[in-house]
């Protein structure tokens, strides 16, 4: 996702005023970086207590929180990876306890590739933006409601209203919230759809209480259509809307019943960098409910992420290549990312060092490795000399994650650990099996021993043939 600083704000429409974002002030209550607290932890298992909900911004953990890089989904890969694995029975029965090592490692590995997610569910119109909907839509909202008297709020009070526990209760949101679903209507303007859709927005932006309410209040099956809008405007806001909704666990469960998913990949293909970003964190979140993993791939989310590996910005990128992780748990979703093409983009992060895209890169391509098709394709993009290069120049922790995707890629195939002896892998496999970390150190021995072993096979079939020829 982009950063704040990065983002583009659209010109307001003729007869609406600009957004003081100067003035404007992050408001106490829960920020939505703590998507990290409800995205990132694995799914509850039935009748195990609910994670405990924000109250606001004074305790600890909030603190800790913001002190966290803000790198964008950097996410916990553990519990990702906690459900992946062959389910193809000839994939079980070929599987060596090698390969079950390599994985294992893999995901050892992913706890230190990030502990935490830290994206900003709303990247692309700043709180400033969306905490002022602009005069002149506010006036379209206003005038072309049939009945002013069914909305009893003024919606341009939400422009300055402090929506934290304490200064906005319940009770007192509730009126701008259905005042905002019923501006939500088929038959209103397309003025009015748009900043009612941009101030769902930023009422779902703060709380989970506010969530949740706007949740069961029938704004989501009215903002989906929007996420077919040719408003570029008004599909951006729908998409960050219904992501803000989908950090509430019980909302992703409504957004799929809802429809969204098909409407989302539409998004992830046709919207702005922005809506295609968010569109992106939107499936991942849905991607939490483990059916709609299949849904999404079915849907065709898998060759759009991988466009967005190849011509997106770093923080797009990033994004696909967390979205592409969950999504491809699925063997299915795993096919359909190498058929996409998606393995050329991923050796070619793999040389993009110091934007934050490397690790993250050689953690997918690992996961793709686990199928033959994916491990051909390896190959075959060159990515057997990338990954030698990384565990040769690369930074300590990008050495221990090349050193996993190579054990994942060669461990049963004597062809493909020929390929990487003649790559020229074992100096640099043996200097980081004398200085690495313990478990970069354990991991480059353990693939010299299969080195070792592919070596000595080949030494006794020449010697037997020298044997047989001189017997002759």
């Amino acid at each position: 996702m982009v950063s704040l600083a990065g983002s583009q704000i659209p010109s307001p429409s003729p007869g609406q005023s600009p957004c003081a974002a100067a003035g404007s002030q992050r408001r106490p209550g829960r920020s939505m970086r703590t998507i990290r607290s409800a995205l990132l932890q694995p799914d509850s298992a039935p009748g195990s207590p609910a994670a405990p909900r924000d109250g606001g911004g004074d305790d600890a953990g909030d603190s800790d929180i913001e002190n966290l890089t803000d790198s964008v989904i950097d996410f916990h890969l553990s519990e990702l990876a906690a459900t992946a694995g062959p389910t193809h029975p000839a994939a079980v029965a070929k599987s060596s306890s090698a390969i079950n090592a390599a994985a294992t490692e893999l995901l050892e590995l992913s706890r230190d590739f990030s502990d935490y997610s830290s994206f900003n569910s709303d990247i692309s119109g700043e709180l400033e933006r969306l905490a002022m909907a602009a005069a002149g839509a506010g006036a379209a909202l206003r005038s072309d409601a049939p009945d002013p008297a069914r909305v009893a709020v003024d919606l341009n009070d939400l422009e300055s209203m402090d929506l934290s526990p304490d200064a906005a209760p319940l009770e007192r949101v509730e009126p701008f919230v259905l005042a905002c679903v019923q501006a939500l209507g088929p038959d209103a303007a397309p003025d009015a759809r748009r900043a009612a859709a941009a101030r769902i927005r930023l009422l779902a932006k703060h709380r989970s209480d506010i969530r949740e309410l706007i949740g069961v209040s029938g704004a989501i099956p009215a903002l989906v259509p929007l996420l077919r809008s040719t408003d570029p405007v008004a599909q951006e806001n729908a998409v960050t809307a219904l992501l803000n909704l989908s950090l509430e666990e019980r909302n992703r469960s409504a957004i799929t019943s809802a429809g969204a998913i098909k409407p989302l990949v539409y998004a992830l293909r046709t919207g702005t960098a922005a809506a295609k970003q968010n569109a992106a964190c939107a499936l991942l979140s849905l991607s939490g409910i483990e059916e709609n993993r299949a849904t999404i791939g079915a849907c065709g989310a898998i060759p759009p992420l991988v466009a967005l590996l190849s011509a997106g910005s770093t923080r797009g990128k990033k994004d696909a290549l967390t979205t592409l992780y969950r999504l491809c748990s699925a063997r299915r979703n795993k096919e359909r990312a190498v058929s996409a093409g998606a393995i050329v983009p991923l050796v070619h992060l793999i040389g993009e060092r110091g934007s934050g895209t490397c690790e993250k890169a050689m953690v997918v391509l690992g996961s793709l490795a686990g199928i033959a098709e994916g491990r051909d394709a390896v190959v075959e993009a060159g990515g057997i000399p990338a990954l030698v290069e990384a565990i040769e120049d690369g930074p300590a922790k990008e050495k221990e994650f090349a050193v996993v995707a190579l054990l994942q890629l060669c461990s049963d195939c004597p062809h493909k650990r020929a390929l990487l002896v003649r790559e020229g892998a074992i100096p640099p496999l043996v200097a980081l099996s004398q200085s690495g970390s313990a478990r970069a150190k354990h991991k480059a021995e353990t693939l010299l021993g299969y080195l070792r072993e592919q070596r000595q096979g080949v030494g006794c079939r020449a010697g037997s043939v020298a044997a047989t020829s001189l017997a002759r």
